[in-house]
């Protein structure tokens, strides 16, 4: 009996239904789109197997297909045998329709389901195409400029200059929180702990509290109340309070090492950090008004520049770009904290205020992000440390890591926000030429750019 082929349906015309004539239609996917088109394919199986291996219209042998030497001996032997092949193509159609549908129908609960998967070599060009889009982004950028995208599901990672130390500023506002929500896992701190803040916490630059302690010369709050300010305000005062409470930089890095989170580096905390850029050693009376630009102020510009390009050359505070993404994968898949604190630290960064048109500028309908940016100082019209780094939802629930982090840069503001925006379109587009699904396991690439 002649094989049936699965890979294209065929579907018995009307007209000919006592004849083997057969018409090709496309591709199964085409016609197996509802129930009657599937009991149609499977009744067009049946009768051209049927046909195929001699057996009529009414169950009897086709003329011709038997020369027969004595009639009247042999047609009951004759239609025995039709019966027998009848039966045996039967169920062998039959198996053979039923794995056919079964997989249509397979594959269509899957598409509901949104596990339906594309073809390795699909995911394979979206991929491609992110990467030259990564590229171009990056090498047009009129700047010193870092940026790396990894797919949470697959691990796959895209990179421009993604290996390179870039200053974070107040992106390591990120690490404290995360040593924080440890500490808390663990038992060994308490955010619910009421503390009270002082005129002698207050720090430099952004410092929205600094407004309620000097109002009445302290602040009562709690611990959590400060990180969900840190991270949402990026408030320096709040963050550098948290600190100290959680044993201070040597915490942080301790946590860095636990955790085998290696391409970040954590810095002294904002006062000594900023003051050190800045080519000064911190003194508390800066945090007093305008102190402390004044005192930057009367440093030789020189100096000033001397100090400045020593940090952004090798900063204290760097971090890799491909390492950012990577461990903010890891929170996503909850492998960093209990499952409390990843909801409630992901809960908070997607509230954050800061960077409204930095990276969350590119959203589409129906995405979301949960980030932290950082903004550092700037000499003349060079600026150092403007970045965004966080985590990008789609509508169906795939996660995207993304960081942009610009070292070196005097383009205007709106050039370097666009940048950032246009990173995100490129990894929402690559989400719409995957289907937005799950990619086969064993089918990860890893493409990189420096």
């Amino acid at each position: 009996m002649q094989e049936i082929g699965v890979s294209s349906a065929i579907v018995c015309s009307p007209s000919a239904r006592h004849s083997d004539s057969m018409q090709a239609l496309p591709p199964r996917s085409a016609l197996l789109r509802n129930d009657f088109g599937r009991m149609w394919v499977c009744f067009a199986l049946v009768h051209r197997s049927l046909l195929r291996a001699g057996v009529g219209h009414h169950g009897r042998l086709a003329q011709g297909d038997i020369q027969h030497e004595d009639e009247g001996a042999d047609v009951e032997a004759h239609s025995q045998t039709g019966t027998r092949i009848k039966k045996r193509v039967i169920l062998v159609v039959s198996a053979t329709a039923l794995a056919v549908l079964g997989g249509a129908s397979a594959d269509a609960m899957a598409k509901k389901a949104g596990n339906y998967t594309r073809s390795p070599q699909h995911y394979s060009d979206a991929a491609s195409d992110l990467e030259s889009q990564i590229s171009g982004l990056g090498q047009s950028f009129d700047g010193d400029i870092g940026i790396a995208v990894q797919d949470v599901q697959t691990g796959q990672v895209v990179e421009f200059d993604g290996r390179t130390f870039f200053p974070q500023q107040s992106v390591s506002k990120l690490w404290v929180a995360l040593t924080a929500l440890d500490a808390a896992d663990r038992g060994s701190t308490d955010l619910s702990d009421s503390v009270v803040l002082k005129k002698s916490d207050l720090t430099l630059f952004h410092q929205p509290i600094a407004r309620q302690i000097r109002a009445a010369g302290s602040y009562r709050t709690t611990l959590d109340a400060l990180m969900t300010r840190a991270l949402q305000q990026s408030d320096n005062t709040c963050n550098d309070f948290i600190l100290r409470s959680i044993g201070g930089p040597d915490a942080v890095q301790a946590f860095l090492e636990a955790k085998d989170i290696e391409g970040v580096r954590f810095g002294p905390g904002e006062r000594k950090m900023q003051s050190r850029i800045a080519g000064l050693t911190w003194r508390q009376e800066y945090s007093i008004g305008n102190a402390f630009f004044r005192a930057r102020a009367n440093v030789p510009l020189g100096q000033r520049r001397a100090a400045f390009d020593a940090y952004v050359a090798d900063p204290v505070d760097g971090a890799q770009p491909v390492a950012i993404v990577s461990t903010l994968a890891r929170l996503q898949r909850g492998e960093l904290l209990s499952a409390d604190s990843t909801e409630r630290l992901l809960e908070t960064m997607s509230h954050t205020r800061t960077g409204p048109k930095r990276l969350k500028g590119g959203l589409s309908t129906g995405w979301s992000l949960a980030h932290k940016t950082g903004t550092g100082p700037q000499v003349g019209a060079m600026q150092t440390g403007y970045n965004d780094v966080g985590i990008l939802t789609s509508p169906n629930g795939r996660s995207y890591t993304v960081a942009v982090m610009i070292r070196r840069t005097s383009v205007p503001i709106w050039e370097r926000m666009v940048v950032m925006q246009n990173v995100v379109r490129a990894v929402i587009e690559y989400d719409s030429k995957i289907g937005g699904r799950l990619l086969p396991p064993g089918s990860t690439t890893t493409a990189r750019k420096r």
